[in-house]
């Protein structure tokens, strides 16, 4: 019940994410005599529709609160199955009250119903903090003869008493209200923290179309100027990542690099302090040295200590790769600029373009006519139908914008789950890519419900998407995968993605690998005039691919370096314009520019808090599992339904590294990452 508690409080501050995506542990307290979540006035809503959200979601969390005061009340307390039972119907309750609002409030074009989701998500604090810190509860827990359980009960049980008891439910009153006052105004900073970056959607104008030479034509026919003759483009994703990637105008790229790296400025950094804040000071009530302590002792790395020596080894042992891919980008800027003493970090995608392009003969834009979005989700379908032995069909039912597609999935007259797909930008949307969870499946009683939100092209014309685009795709709905395949469990406290948040993204991680492979590919990469894209240039975007992994995993713990620093000390001691520049020298190859505060759209700081390095931990477990398929075959049924019970079905029942030693037949290793990151890779490739 507290590990569905956590998921459910984590899906308040972030979705299952790449970009897109990503929160705290709950730490909250209540007093002796809890209010409940409806104790405080709700808004009322211009909009007929907010108006009915609010009303659903106030009537969900007080039947949650409800069912709450009669287990503590002792109405099951005759039966441990019964008691059982009913904690589980808690959380059945209570996930269905949040999880749309943390949908909705990402997603809804309606900006009173996004209003009212942040209404409903505070609210929704009020119930996790009364449920996590219910001594009533607690007790009754705590009195079940654990030998009298049988497995599966006596894990549910034991993760029940361990997050009562990060929770701080042995700590006293007093603590236990500066607790409950830190986690609800977290929940709001959380919620300004993200809205900020969401909502700061910043632009360059230009006056000269020349300016955008070396962009698609798509691109640029789709900018065309305004009525006072400028050509804007935003720092939204559709136009960033193009103009980083392809535009051959220097400055242009600077200057919008800029304008991405001032998201949320200057708001964002005092309330990013206060953030750090707020949760050194929760960490220290409940015991721990710092925050960074807190959040990684129940995860596979355990402490931070041990999150800071594995940054440091894989920033090691990428460095001489990283190099020698380094060198290659300034031997080609010079090419362009004989003076250039440095490769900035606006530069490197456009260099590693033209590298691609020129050594590996990788031409991006002619890649991506072979990737339009209809064929690229026809071809995911496709794979994952083929893989998994399951059929996708389209569902019938409303949804909350008219681009919104939905579908269910079935193995063979059996119904598994349903999931929607919201994948084109608009106003007011979530500006990255994430699986968000809207019913996670209980056996027997309810199927899971998903939904991906990305933003791709594709809402108006063809929608041509590069290949990275296509490789997020498959990454996300790999989330997805997840949150379905594990979905039949009797408790929701397993159900779905509940492995060690540090696990989460490796099976996404490894089906990106996928679209890597030509038999993949051919089966829905069609250009215009319906020409399957060539082996050959498949063979050739993989010799390309290999190119700038060192790079690649550098910059990433460098990102992994602040989210751990910012968390792992006094926030006293804590100088952004100091320790970002810091950082970065340290660990990334590309040195910091001035005028840019990252640190206040990286939304993951308030998401993943401590815990970025998550995302190549996550790696180097994929790449592990991965060996299997790359020795079995990527097309191999067999290998894909051992993976799929062994890995993906058990959702939370057993540790991350029991699921992954259970598939492969022994304790994963670094040994595959080890090997993709080896300078001789880089030899190879050049011979």
């Amino acid at each position: 019940m507290i590990q569905a508690t956590i998921s459910q409080y984590a899906r308040l501050t972030r979705p299952w994410a790449l970009t897109g995506m990503i929160a705290s542990l709950l730490m909250a307290g209540c007093s002796t005599a809890p209010e409940g979540p409806e104790s405080a006035a709700w808004p009322e809503y211009e909009t007929d529709a907010a108006q009915a959200f609010a009303s659903q979601c106030r009537t969900g969390l007080e039947s949650a609160q409800a069912q709450l005061e009669k287990i503590e009340n002792g109405h099951y307390s005759d039966s441990t199955d019964r008691l059982l039972d009913a904690i589980n119907e808690l959380d059945i309750v209570s996930d269905r009250a949040v999880s749309r609002a943390s949908l909705y409030f990402n997603v809804h074009p309606d900006a009173q119903v996004r209003e009212a989701a942040a209404t409903c998500r505070e609210r929704a604090v009020e119930l996790f903090s009364n449920i996590s810190l219910s001594r009533h509860l607690y007790q009754q827990v705590a009195d079940i003869e654990i030998g009298s359980l049988n497995g599966l009960e006596k894990r549910y049980v034991e993760e029940m008493l361990e997050g009562f008891k990060r929770s701080g439910v042995d700590q006293d009153e007093a603590t236990r209200q500066r607790i409950r006052a830190l986690n609800e105004q977290l929940n709001k900073l959380g919620q300004t923290f993200g809205r900020n970056i969401n909502q700061d959607v910043r632009s360059v104008a230009i006056k000269d179309a020349r300016r955008l030479e070396g962009l698609p034509q798509d691109f640029i026919d789709n900018h065309p100027p305004n009525e006072n003759g400028d050509i804007v483009i935003t720092t939204d994703y559709p136009d960033y990542f193009p103009v980083m990637q392809y535009a051959q105008d220097d400055e242009l790229r600077l200057e919008l690099y800029r304008e991405f790296r001032r998201r949320g400025y200057p708001d964002n950094e005092a309330i990013l302090r206060d953030i750090l804040e707020a949760r050194y000071e929760l960490a220290q009530l409940l015991g721990y040295d710092t925050y960074a302590d807190y959040v990684t002792e129940n995860k596979m790395i355990k402490s931070a200590d041990n999150a800071q020596e594995f940054i440091d080894q894989i920033a090691e042992i990428a460095k001489p790769r990283s190099d020698a891919e380094y060198d290659k980008l300034l031997a080609r800027l010079r090419k362009i600029d004989p003076n250039a003493s440095f490769v900035g970090d606006w530069q490197k995608t456009y260099l590693q373009e033209l590298v691609k392009k020129e050594q590996f003969e990788v031409d991006a834009q002619q890649v991506r006519q072979y990737f339009r979005y209809e064929a690229v989700r026809d071809g995911i379908f496709d794979l994952t139908e083929t893989l998994f032995g399951v059929t996708i069909k389209p569902w019938e039912t409303d949804s909350w914008h008219e681009d919104v597609e939905a579908y269910e999935m079935w193995q063979d007259d059996e119904l598994l789950g349903r999931f929607y797909l919201d994948m084109h930008p608009r106003d007011g949307k979530y500006k990255h890519a994430a699986a968000f969870s809207l019913q996670d499946g209980v056996k027997g009683i309810q199927e899971p419900i998903k939904a991906l939100v990305c933003n791709f092209p594709g809402a108006e014309g063809p929608g041509y998407m590069e290949h990275s685009q296509v490789e997020t795709f498959l990454h996300e709905f790999g989330h997805l995968l997840h949150g379905i395949f594990a979905g039949d469990q009797p408790w929701l406290s397993f159900s779905g993605i509940k492995t060690e948040w540090d696990f989460v993204e490796a099976p996404s991680q490894m089906l990106e690998e996928w679209v890597w492979d030509a038999d993949t590919l051919k089966s829905f990469a069609r250009n215009s005039e319906g020409e399957l894209i060539p082996e050959e240039l498949v063979r050739k975007m993989n010799l390309g691919r290999d190119f700038g992994q060192g790079l690649f995993a550098r910059h990433q713990m460098f990102y992994a370096a602040i989210s751990l620093n910012l968390y792992d000390r006094d926030p006293a001691e804590v100088d952004f314009d100091a320790l970002i520049p810091e950082l970065q020298s340290e660990y990334s190859p590309f040195p910091f520019v001035d005028g840019t505060y990252f640190h206040t759209s990286f939304g993951h700081l308030y998401g993943y808090s401590a815990i970025y390095y998550t995302y190549m931990w996550s790696k180097v477990i994929a790449s592990d599992m991965f060996s299997e398929f790359k020795r079995e075959g990527l097309r191999n049924t067999e290998v894909a339904r051992r993976y799929r019970e062994e890995v993906l079905a058990p959702g939370g029942t057993e540790d991350a590294a029991v699921l992954v030693e259970n598939f492969l037949g022994r304790p994963y290793s670094f040994d595959a990452f080890a090997e993709e990151l080896s300078p001789d890779v880089v030899e190879e490739v050049e011979e």
